[in-house]
């Protein structure tokens, strides 16, 4: 068993050793001294993507979305609500489909929203559509359950 987890830091993207025994809702960045977790998603770009997808021990959660889309603007908030129950133990990320065509099309996005689950860099599970905070809680940790 790990004897730390790695978590990237949602401000400054620096990599972060917390201790097993240490609880990871409280942790703070080494280099920003800012909070690992706080109950927001942390918005990206294709490179912050990239950084949490390979380098987090734990899994990432990530909402892709459009500003013009109607219903992404009405599953933003109940994501963020989602945050606030999965972290610390899911890193929850937004990225914008406009701003980061290489991601969208690698992931094969097709409509939005659209959430993807990934543990160690690979795919745990995908689905589009709002949903609200319960049933994004409930996806996602039946995707991590199977």
């Amino acid at each position: 068993m790990p004897q730390a987890s790695h978590i990237v830091c949602p401000h400054c993207a620096a990599l972060n050793r917390v201790p097993v025994e240490r609880s990871a809702e409280s942790a703070r960045c080494g280099a920003c001294h800012r909070a690992l977790f706080d109950g927001h998603p942390a918005p990206v770009d294709e490179a912050g993507f990239e950084r949490h997808l390979h380098a987090n021990d734990i899994p990432v959660l990530l909402d892709v979305w459009a500003p013009w889309c109607g219903p992404c603007r009405t599953m933003a908030p109940q994501f963020e609500l989602a945050a606030a129950t999965l972290e610390p133990s899911v890193r929850l990320l937004k990225l914008n489909a406009d701003e980061a065509p290489n991601v969208s099309a690698r992931l094969g996005v097709r409509g939005i929203p659209a959430l993807y689950l990934f543990r160690n860099g690979s795919v745990l599970g995908q689905t589009a559509g709002a949903m609200n905070a319960d049933a994004i809680v409930r996806w996602a940790r039946g995707q991590l359950a199977s």
